[in-house]
């Protein structure tokens, strides 16, 4: 996934990461919170920072212990609410850490590591965007094509 854009929902005004399948058209909306958005907005723009924000200290944390970030993974859409995880190894071990799908991502940027979203959540997501009141699938694929090339996002495979 390639991560398209943060944009407003315009009924709620939180903010939505847009992930987009570098290999199809499908687009995943994910509702989040405005620091996380912040810090997803900052490693995007790589926007110098007087000290570490949480997820710099984060990515130190990890590398500080000898661990590397090899991809995080949106596993789960459980009653409306998405699930991550971190995948890390450490002297050849796997380690999975839960996570937040902002939080992950925000890691994600900073240890310029792949994002992946299982397939059954690209389904069930789907009829959520349709039926859940937010913003339409079709008023995110206008949104979507309206971006250049020289919008904010950054490819992840």
């Amino acid at each position: 996934m390639q991560i398209r854009g943060l944009v407003l929902d315009p009924t709620s005004n939180m903010p939505i990461v847009v992930l987009k399948d570098i290999n199809s058209d499908s687009v995943l909306p994910i509702w989040i919170g405005v620091f996380e958005a912040n810090a997803i907005a900052l490693e995007i723009e790589k926007a110098a920072v007087p000290r570490p924000m949480t997820h710099d200290l984060l990515k130190n944390a990890i590398v500080g212990l000898g661990a590397t970030v090899e991809r995080v993974v949106v596993t789960e859409l459980r009653e409306d609410t998405f699930h991550a995880a971190i995948r890390a190894t450490r002297n050849g071990e796997p380690i999975v850490i839960d996570s937040r799908p902002s939080d992950a991502i925000a890691l994600a940027l900073r240890t310029d590591c792949p994002i992946f979203v299982d397939e059954e959540v690209l389904q069930n997501s789907r009829a959520t965007i349709v039926s859940g009141g937010r913003v339409t699938a079709e008023d995110l694929r206008r949104w979507l094509e309206g971006l250049g090339e020289e919008d904010p996002g950054r490819n992840q495979s």
